[in-house]
């Protein structure tokens, strides 16, 4: 009996989809939603998703590219960056205090050049080791629109800017992501307690959910010596 029903749910994906794409819902080169949001949505394993999708191939509905995937480890744990860091860290096992040092709605020319919105809410943290090592500092700007714009007032929902966004169906979903390394200024050293001029992993991140609205723009400075960069790639 098994067969057949996934044979079914299989076929109610490839249905489902056939159907954005003739309709011109999806236009060509339009990228697909990832495959765990893919799976969420039809209520499907990721192995019924994956041939699905090879059976969209097969009728050249979608192409593929070589896939590539790229995290960041926290002393070798890799950090799932939907569900926040800290959280991630708690389920390791390692023992991390968020401390929040700035929430006001700010405004940012450069990021309004980007995205929509010239106001946004401004969320300044940083994470130490329980044993008293500052390892991070991060700054989030996300919408300052409807209820958002309140968060001044009245804090973040679990003090998580994950479940914040998520109560106001916004779920990232796509985005981009670059590294680089940066020197350390006065005020990020000071809120660091190291020397003006360390050099810190920068990571800044930002995040689109289904419907292309803007989700968040972070910008983290991570110590080096616990942070790394893993990219996986096949050919």
């Amino acid at each position: 009996m098994s067969k057949p029903v996934r044979f079914d749910k299989k076929q109610r994906v490839v249905d489902e989809l056939g159907r954005r794409i003739r309709s011109g819902e999806w236009s060509s080169g339009h990228q697909l939603p990832g495959e765990h949001q893919l799976a969420n949505e039809f209520n499907v394993s990721r192995g019924t998703l994956r041939q699905a999708l090879l059976e969209l191939q097969r009728q050249q509905y979608i192409a593929t590219q070589s896939g590539v995937g790229s995290f960041v480890t926290f002393d070798g744990i890799a950090l799932d960056q939907q569900q926040g860091w800290a959280r991630a860290l708690a389920r390791s096992g390692v023992r991390i205090v968020t401390e929040l040092l700035s929430l006001q709605c700010v405004e940012d020319a450069a990021l309004a050049e980007r995205v929509d919105g010239t106001r946004f809410v401004e969320i300044v943290r940083r994470r130490r080791l329980a044993e008293g090592e500052i390892v991070s500092l991060e700054r989030s700007l996300i919408p300052a629109r409807g209820q958002l714009a309140q968060l001044p007032e009245r804090g973040l929902i679990n003090d998580s800017i994950t479940d914040t966004l998520a109560a106001h169906e916004l779920v990232a979903a796509r985005g981009e992501q670059w590294l680089s390394l940066a020197a350390l200024d006065e005020q990020q050293a000071e809120r660091l307690e190291r020397p003006a001029g360390t050099l810190f992993m920068q990571s800044t991140r930002l995040t689109l959910d289904t419907h292309d609205r803007f989700v968040e723009h972070v910008t983290s400075l991570l110590d080096p010596a616990h942070f790394h960069f893993h990219l996986a790639f096949d050919s």
